[in-house]
């Protein structure tokens, strides 16, 4: 076969990029999150990663909305750890949960504190 030939053949099959930066784990942890000055405790984060969240709220978020985060989780020793960080809503689940009132909406980080970020590497670490 000649080289251009074979440049010119299409190929086929299946793959599945992981187009993710940060590797993802499921969790089920509670969730405040604050709009116009008052936290609300309704929400479910689902899983997570060092770049963002994936959170089940009591209400429709918008794309661009930006949240102040409380999540807590269990540290070592049972000790319950509490981080607070700032995340913008990048998608959310299209009539998705309305029955159920869940609302599926994926957040990232914008800003968390660096020990913040540390305690929450730790989490991870333990989960892997």
């Amino acid at each position: 076969m000649k080289p251009e030939e074979k440049e010119g053949k299409p190929h086929y099959g299946i793959v599945n990029f992981e187009r993710r930066k940060f590797p993802r784990f499921s969790v089920d942890l509670p969730v405040e999150y604050e709009k116009v000055n008052s936290f609300i405790p309704a929400g479910r984060v689902i899983n997570i990663s060092k770049g963002g969240l994936l959170i089940y709220f009591p209400e429709r978020m918008e794309i661009g909305q930006h949240l102040k985060l409380r999540l807590f989780f269990s540290g070592a020793g049972s000790n319950v750890k509490v981080i607070e960080a700032l995340v913008e809503v990048v998608w959310v689940e299209i009539d998705g949960g309305k029955e159920l009132g869940d609302y599926r909406s994926g957040v990232k980080f914008i800003y968390i504190t660096p020990q913040n970020m540390n305690c929450l590497k730790t989490f991870l670490i333990n989960l892997s």
